[in-house]
């Protein structure tokens, strides 16, 4: 007879956690879905953060690289200018000799 009366409160016990009377209570199924989704979702904002700052850091290297291509430009013409004025004199040069 103890172990009827055992065993028939163990399952009201069982029975009465599985039926849970609020509407808003999580079965484990539902609880491990809901924490994937936002471990997902953490993950997801993670990335999004890290793809805004490669596209900051792109668009610093990008803006560098103009810069640094236009001081290029420069010290090519001031050096253009510098081995043109020095042929020009090398000809007067050969020109006053030629005399």
């Amino acid at each position: 007879m103890y172990r009827i009366s055992t065993a028939a409160l163990v399952l009201a016990t069982l029975l009465a956690g599985c039926n849970q009377s609020s509407s808003d209570a999580m079965g484990p199924a539902q609880q491990a879905g809901k924490a994937v989704d936002e471990a997902g979702a953490k993950v997801q904002t993670a990335v999004q953060d890290q793809v805004a700052k490669a596209d900051e850091a792109a668009e610093r290297a990008r803006e560098k690289a103009k810069e640094a291509a236009a001081q290029a430009r420069d010290n090519l013409d001031r050096a253009t200018a510098k081995v043109g004025e020095k042929v020009e004199k090398a000809g007067e040069k050969m020109q006053e000799a030629a005399h």
